[in-house]
């Protein structure tokens, strides 16, 4: 007699077992999904602080600008109209007495202010020389100390410079004042003051032969220094040396 078959109950095991597996699998997935959002919105959360930190500094470099130009614009508009107009006014140089003197009786000329030892400086055009010294002369300056010249500069003005002095009695200081007449360099001419002072006549001639201003009226105008034969003007700024010197006979 066959034996009675049994129920088959393999798919019912499997299926008992691959139900706790589904459901582990189920419930880690689960889990994941649920962790998966909170990182999410951590990134979230740092991207937008991250985009309202720029804007805001986008934001503020504007207004940072707007602020300095707002500042800077305070302090030129808050600075005293006094300091302003007190830099051209140090420029200005009050004229000394002696200018004041000669302008006033109708000498023109130009205050170009004083020395280290406070000494007057005047210029004088050429054509006016004569009668500037002869005023100078009648205010007491009855003493030519030193007349001399120089060159400006290579292709530039070349100057006669008179040293004035007014010799009086029991003076402690005598009373001194420079004259400078500015000549072109092409044409380098101008009156000697030798009718007015005599010490005058060694000192043009010294500044002739140096610098080849020509003194006209001078009684004895030829060098005092250099031969008479010698080329050029030792003392100016453009002069060349010669590569030798010829010697000559003295006399």
């Amino acid at each position: 007699m066959p034996e009675p078959s049994k129920p088959d109950t393999s798919d019912d095991a499997n299926t008992s077992e691959s139900k706790p597996k589904a459901e582990a699998v189920e419930t880690q997935e689960s889990k994941a999904k649920a962790e998966d959002p909170e990182p999410t919105k951590a990134s979230q959360t740092q991207e937008s602080k991250a985009e309202a930190v720029k804007s805001e500094a986008e934001d503020s470099e504007p207004k940072a600008k707007a602020a300095k130009e707002d500042k800077e614009s305070k302090a030129i508009a808050s600075k005293p109209e006094d300091e302003a107009d007190s830099e051209p006014e140090k420029e200005i140089v009050e004229a000394g007495k002696i200018s004041q003197w000669l302008t006033q009786n109708g000498f023109e000329h130009e205050f170009l202010g004083r020395d280290h030892e406070g000494v007057e400086i005047l210029k004088v055009d050429r054509e006016f020389l004569i009668p500037f010294a002869t005023a100078l002369y009648a205010y007491g300056f009855n003493y030519l100390r030193c007349q001399g010249g120089y060159d400006v500069g290579a292709g530039e003005d070349l100057v006669s410079v008179y040293d004035l002095t007014k010799l009086s009695d029991n003076a402690d200081r005598p009373e001194e004042v420079r004259v400078k007449v500015f000549l072109p360099r092409a044409d380098p001419k101008i009156a000697s003051v030798y009718w007015i002072w005599k010490t005058a006549d060694f000192q043009e001639r010294e500044t002739y032969d140096m610098y080849g201003i020509v003194y006209e009226g001078h009684p004895n105008l030829k060098r005092l220094l250099m031969p008479e034969d010698w080329v050029g003007w030792p003392l100016r700024k453009d002069y060349i040396s010669p590569d030798f010197y010829e010697l000559q006979d003295a006399y």
